[in-house]
């Protein structure tokens, strides 16, 4: 029969066993959490301060926005796209389907079987427990 003081002890000892395990978590959460705040503030860019934002603004006022053509005429690259997709459908219609390998015999899963079985009694008998 268990005792009131033995059932309190245990109590107590499971109570500060989560305690602890809530209090690690706690911890590296706030850790990761740290991490991850640090990594935003290095990795992201600087803001502008008001006074160059002003700046910034009257300079992109000012570059007027030229035209650019593209490199290679729209009629070009729909023909040049039609031509890769025409190769890769060939391709692909070239392409045979892989035949199925058979499945081996059983004798090779039962022999290898019987063997771990073979090993573990002669292990036994090595032991003694026979």
């Amino acid at each position: 029969m268990i005792t009131w003081e033995a059932f309190l002890q245990g109590l107590y000892i499971t109570i500060l066993g989560v305690s602890v395990v809530f209090g690690v978590l706690i911890i590296l959460a706030l850790a990761m959490e740290g991490i991850g705040y640090i990594e935003r503030v290095l990795t992201l860019p600087k803001k502008p301060k008001k006074e160059e934002k002003v700046k910034v603004k009257e300079e992109k006022a000012e570059v007027p926005k030229v035209e650019e053509k593209p490199k290679i005429e729209p009629k070009k690259l729909a023909i040049i796209t039609a031509a890769i997709l025409s190769y890769i459908a060939e391709k692909n219609a070239q392409l045979r389907p892989l035949p199925f390998k058979r499945k081996p015999s059983q004798s090779w899963y039962i022999y290898g079987l019987q063997t771990q079985m073979d090993e573990v009694e002669n292990f036994n008998y090595e032991l003694g427990k026979w």
